[in-house]
C-alpha cells in the first residue's frame, strides 16, 4: 500500500495544531509498506508539523500580551521563559507541545527562531519513527 502524501501532511499539521492527530500512527502504518518512500515521508510530515506548529504560535501571536495568563498556557510560558525559543524542541510532544507553542507567540519569540527549533524537534521525532521500524 503506497502512502498517501496528502493525508500524511494534513494529519501532521492537524496534528500540531490544538485539533487531534493521528500523525504518528499513519506515518508509521505508511512507513512498514514495502514501496514507502520514508525519507520523503518523514519530510512531508515535518513541514505538515512544523506548519502546524507555527499555525499555533501565530494563534499565540495575536492573543493580547495581558491576557494568555490561562492555566493550561502557565506552565508552557514558564518554560518559554526559562529556556527561550530551545524550548520548541519539546512541541512534539504530546499535551505541552501545542501551549508551547502558543506560549511562544504570546511571548513574542521570533518566528525565525520559533520556526527553526518547532522544525528541528518534530524532523528528529519523525527521524527517530523512522529509524525505529527499520531496526
Amino acid at each position: 500500500m503506497q502512502m498517501d502524501l496528502a493525508a500524511l501532511f494534513a494529519s501532521a499539521f492537524l496534528s500540531a495544531t490544538v485539533l487531534p492527530g493521528t500523525s504518528e500512527v499513519l506515518f508509521l502504518v505508511g512507513a512498514t509498506s514495502p514501496e514507502a518512500n520514508v525519507p520523503l515521508m518523514v519530510l512531508v510530515a515535518t513541514v505538515g508539523n512544523s506548519l502546524g506548529g507555527m499555525t499555533s504560535w501565530l494563534i499565540g501571536r495575536l492573543v493580547p500580551p495581558g491576557d494568555a495568563d490561562r492555566p493550561r498556557l502557565a506552565a508552557a510560558r514558564d518554560w518559554i521563559r526559562r529556556y527561550g525559543a530551545a524550548a520548541l524542541l519539546a512541541s512534539w510532544v504530546p499535551v505541552i507541545g501545542d501551549p508551547l507553542c502558543i506560549a511562544a507567540g504570546w511571548l513574542r519569540i521570533g518566528w525565525l527562531k520559533s520556526v527553526a527549533y518547532i522544525t528541528l524537534g518534530k524532523g528528529l521525532r519523525y527521524g527517530l519513527l523512522a529509524l525505529l521500524i527499520n531496526v
